[in-house]
């Protein structure tokens, strides 16, 4: 009935529509141009298959043999699309069912074998190569805070005590005007820049909607960075933090995605970029030069041709470790291994950027270059993305990274912009 009913209002929709005549119709506009024809054509089918009105002259053989074929290869091409389809949605289900079953035993092995192991397992083989592979998400926070550790002995007490802090701060500040904006930036008590925070926030993962005013997380991003302000004023807030902070709580609790906040900006790579120590950040940079040349000889002459230097689009990479500029779930699988190489698998996955996007980098001019590193395609596949940094080999003149940065820091003039013999 229900069905019936549906094409009863179709068919008057459809009649209405065309100007046919209906029951309550009778002087449609249509109906007397239509009122000798016997034939009404629905679709295009109809239009090929179906013989002409009595009152036109009847299709040719050939041309009805014609219109025949071509529907029968209409019909054909309709079938082998729909297949091609289907075969399409077949793999991809089976590919996330497989993809299901892998994470689901990974976090078995991790949860039962790694974890409660972790100070005798942690180093071994056959861990460093789960890790590489990405770490199961209901996993991810423990492993994180496990690998970034908390050598600054940071208490959930300690926590509260910062947050109780900035929140007086925050009821005793009065709202920012462009004029204290511009002292803020520049104030040497950092703690001034609470009032910055708001102000980013709004700019943290935009298309998640969980951290901006009204969002789940808006309040405990605020809290994180602000209960750092008051924990580290010599650093105060710097922008980028907030990218930084949204991915530790969308993976650890609030007071344990603090301290693993705390540590991480505490890491000498990390503490020099947001300190804008200019002087250690251009040994990094040159550090980054002496195994962009090793590795992507090509390109790296192509950059100095074009005047492209690593501070252009590194800093971005560096201020956010990635979180900004690569999608959320391949940012969480570098971090993953970031978590075990530290800052090393920072230079490498930009260099495994670099190699990934070489052969379009090597046709662009230093506008488009710049433009592209900056704001890098939304689609990377991760799996192809992780063969390229695999690729990279972070050795140079059998000197490992630690061992290339330590002689550029001792000796600055010799990186710049390569480290020379």
């Amino acid at each position: 009935m229900v069905s019936e009913h549906l094409h009863c209002e179709d068919k008057r929709e459809y009649e209405t529509k065309s100007g046919r005549a209906g029951p309550g119709n009778p002087t449609s506009p249509r109906h007397s141009v239509r009122k000798n024809l016997d034939f009404e054509p629905l679709s295009t089918t109809a239009l090929i298959l179906e013989d002409r009105p009595a009152n036109l002259p009847a299709k040719p053989a050939e041309e009805a043999q014609k219109h025949r074929q071509q529907y029968e290869e209409m019909v054909a091409q309709a079938k082998k699309r729909e297949l091609k389809e289907a075969q399409k949605r077949k793999k991809q289900l089976e590919d996330r069912c497989k993809l299901e079953e892998s994470i689901g035993t990974a976090a078995q092995i991790w949860n039962q074998e790694i974890l409660p192991n972790w100070s005798t397992t942690c180093t071994s083989r056959r861990v460093r190569d789960l890790w590489w592979q990405g770490i199961p998400p209901s996993v991810r926070g423990k492993v994180w805070s496990l690998a970034v550790g908390n050598e600054l002995n940071i208490t959930h007490e300690l926590y509260s005590i910062c947050l109780a802090r900035a929140k007086e701060k925050w009821r005793t500040t009065p709202a920012p005007s462009l004029e204290t904006e511009a002292e803020d930036a520049g104030s040497s008590n950092r703690e001034s820049s609470l009032e910055l925070i708001k102000l980013d926030i709004s700019r943290t993962f935009p298309q998640l909607c969980i951290f901006q005013q009204g969002g789940p997380y808006h309040d405990v991003l605020h809290s994180i960075l602000g209960a750092y302000t008051c924990y580290r004023p010599d650093v105060g807030y710097v922008q980028g933090m907030s990218f930084i902070a949204a991915v530790l709580i969308l993976n650890l609790d609030t007071a344990d995605a603090f301290i693993a906040f705390a540590n991480l900006l505490n890491k000498p790579c990390q503490m020099a970029f947001f300190r804008v120590d200019h002087s250690l950040m251009l040994t990094y940079f040159a550090a980054f030069e002496v195994f962009f040349e090793e590795n992507l000889p090509k390109l790296f002459a192509h950059f100095q041709k074009n005047n492209l230097t690593p501070d252009i689009y590194l800093i971005d990479w560096i201020f956010t470790l990635y979180s900004k500029s690569l999608p959320l779930d391949l940012a969480c699988r570098v971090w993953d291994v970031f978590c075990r190489d530290n800052e090393e698998f920072l230079f490498r996955t930009g260099l495994g950027l670099l190699r990934l996007y070489q052969d379009v980098l090597t046709t662009m001019d230093f506008i488009h270059m710049a433009q592209f590193l900056t704001r890098l395609p939304d689609l990377i596949p991760a799996e192809q993305l992780f063969q390229h940094i695999a690729a990279i080999h972070m050795t140079s003149r059998n000197r490992k990274w630690a061992q290339v940065l330590q002689a550029l820091q001792k000796d600055p003039e010799r990186g710049s912009p390569v480290l020379k013999h």
